[in-house]
This record gives C-alpha cells, structure tokens and sequence, in this order.
C-alpha cells in the first residue's frame, strides 16, 4: 500500500470485486468491455491490478493494470482516473505505483493516440495502430465443417498455437477465456492441425472478438463468419492491427466500419511472433 499524497491518496491492490467499478468507469469511456473479462483477467495475475482510493473514506479515484504474463512481458491496461478528478496528479501515482509491479520486464499496452507523447516520455515507443471496427455482420453464410469447438483441439494445442501470435505464453488466461460463461471459443483444424482460433463474448449491446489469430485470410474468414453466425444483427467490434492488410480487409468486407484507433506501444524488445497471423487482438486491455 502507498500513500503518494498523505491523508489523501492511497494506493493498493484491487480485488475482482473492486474491478467492476472500473470495468464501469472503461464503459463509460466507450471502451465496452466483455461483461465477464474480469475473472480471465485476475486468473492470469491476480496482483497486477490497483486502484487509487481519495481520502478517509477510500472512494475510488483511479485504475491501472499492470498484468505480468512471463519473466520478460507484461502489458498494461485500464489507466483511468475519474473524470471529476482529473489533473490533480492521482493518475500519475497510480502509474507509478503499478508500473513497479513490472520490474524489469517489457511492458505493452493500447493507448488512444492522443496519449502517444506522454507515453513516449514514460519509455514507451510505437509499434503499430490497431483499428477498433464495429458493426452488424451478415449472419447467414454456411458453417465449415473444419470450424468446431476449442474442445476437439484441445487446451495445449490451442495453448501452443496462442504462444506462437503472442509476445508471452498465458496458459492460465486462456484456461479461463476459452471457458468462461457467455464466450464462444472455435478453432479451425485441419487433419489434426490447428490453422486458427477465435473468441466471441458478450458486451454492452454489442458482441466483441478477440483474440481472432489464423493462418490465412481464409481461415480468419471462416472463423469469424462462425463466431458471428448466431449475432442476430447486434453490432460486431473486433480491434484489428493497421499493419495487417489482410486483417483490415476482412472487417470491410463484412461491412464493418473503422471507429477510433489505440497505439500498441512497448517499453523493449518482445519475442518474435507470427503477425501475419493476428486478425484481431485479445483485448486492449490486456494485450
């Protein structure tokens, strides 16, 4: 626990039962969030999320996550403070305060572009854009018979296929998203061969996907017109990287629109990974 402003900040670990303010705080800022993110989240480190409480009261000011997923990654998420409170500092500590939680590990995140230049001064540097695309996806074109639930792939080989599009292995995330209440996980397998996985989960009044890795465009197509089949007209938003054509592409072309773009921004080297093979990001949240 830190107290960056005596009497009056105070700095501690957030409890899963703490993030639902925030997760609110984050839809009220557009980000709309999974209605049940929060259980994957803590399940991968449960000691990587804070909140900033004002005063002998302990209301809620402010919120960052800082999640470690290896020796070497980590990747932080849900910078907010209050809007009612913004500019006296509070923010700042917080950061701070979570960032520490990182050691010497590379850290990723998603920030709005706006924010590029403060980042940039805290060691951040640009990667990529990522393009968040929403809305109504046609619903009626025929399932492919290699499109079949997680299951049949199996968690280590949806594990491993994961591990290859991503700068960390997070065995324990997946353990929880790919199961949690309300998700959809499918894979695409092709004489025993996972070619591409992806998930559908609930949000508020719209369905979000992520992560959506696949070999090809084709495979990302299959899945993602699987995933949605069932949408019934509810809008559609998948965070797509602006370094992936083929990605970019494939939302237009299901009649999907561009919306607002993140920077994904990391403070060192993370590992090599297959970028082709990144449709659309988990969340930006947690990378």
């Amino acid at each position: 626990m830190t107290d960056s402003a005596p009497g009056r900040l105070t700095i501690s670990r957030a409890t899963l039962e703490d993030w639902q303010v925030v997760s609110e705080w984050a839809a009220d800022e557009g980000w709309n969030p999974g209605l049940r993110d929060g259980p994957s989240f803590f399940a991968q480190d449960p000691d990587g999320f804070f909140l900033g409480r004002l005063g002998a009261s302990g209301e809620p000011v402010s919120a960052i996550s800082v999640v470690n997923y290896s020796e070497v990654y980590a990747f932080l998420g849900f910078y907010l403070v209050r809007p009612d409170l913004r500019g006296h500092g509070h923010g700042l500590a917080t950061w701070r305060t979570a960032l520490a939680h990182a050691g010497k590990r590379t850290v990723g995140l998603d920030g709005v572009v706006a924010q590029q230049d403060n980042y940039r001064r805290s060691g951040f540097e640009l990667a990529h854009r990522t393009i968040r695309y929403v809305g109504p996806v046609p619903g009626d074109v025929p399932r492919s018979a290699r499109i079949l639930p997680v299951e049949a792939a199996g968690l280590r080989a949806i594990t491993a296929y994961d591990a290859a599009s991503y700068p960390a292995d997070r065995p324990r995330f997946l353990e929880s998203w790919l199961t949690a209440p309300g998700h959809r996980a499918l894979a695409r397998i092709v004489d025993g061969r996972v070619t591409g996985y992806g998930v559908l989960r609930p949000a508020q009044g719209a369905l979000r996907i992520g992560p959506l890795f696949a070999d090809t465009r084709a495979d990302a197509e299959e899945l993602f017109d699987a995933l949605t089949a069932d949408a019934g007209g509810v809008p559609v938003i998948i965070d797509v990287p602006e370094t992936q054509p083929h990605a970019v592409a494939l939302a237009e072309t299901r009649g999907m629109k561009p919306t607002f773009p993140t920077a994904r921004m990391y403070t060192g080297p993370v590992r090599e990974l297959a970028e082709e093979r990144v449709f659309g990001v988990t969340t930006l949240e947690l990378g």
